[in-house]
């Protein structure tokens, strides 16, 4: 584990997966209170929001490695 994160990629990915992890910890808590007012329209825009976000995420993460695979 402590390899992976002492890699600049390897970092990306884990603040990646937390990302995502306390994204989908945030919906689900929507979901359950559920009587605050947020709809599934909002709910749907939220997610396709975070989706484009995570899509340049990992965009800038392959990015990122062909730059690295270019300096050897």
């Amino acid at each position: 584990m402590r390899s992976l994160l002492e890699s600049d990629v390897g970092f990306y990915y884990a603040i990646g997966v937390f990302t995502l992890a306390v994204f989908v910890v945030g919906v689900v808590g929507l979901w359950a209170i559920g009587s605050s007012g947020v709809g599934t329209r909002e709910l749907i825009g939220l997610v396709v929001g975070f989706a484009a976000f995570m899509l340049v995420y990992v965009v800038s993460i392959a990015v990122r490695r062909l730059e690295t695979a270019e300096d050897v």
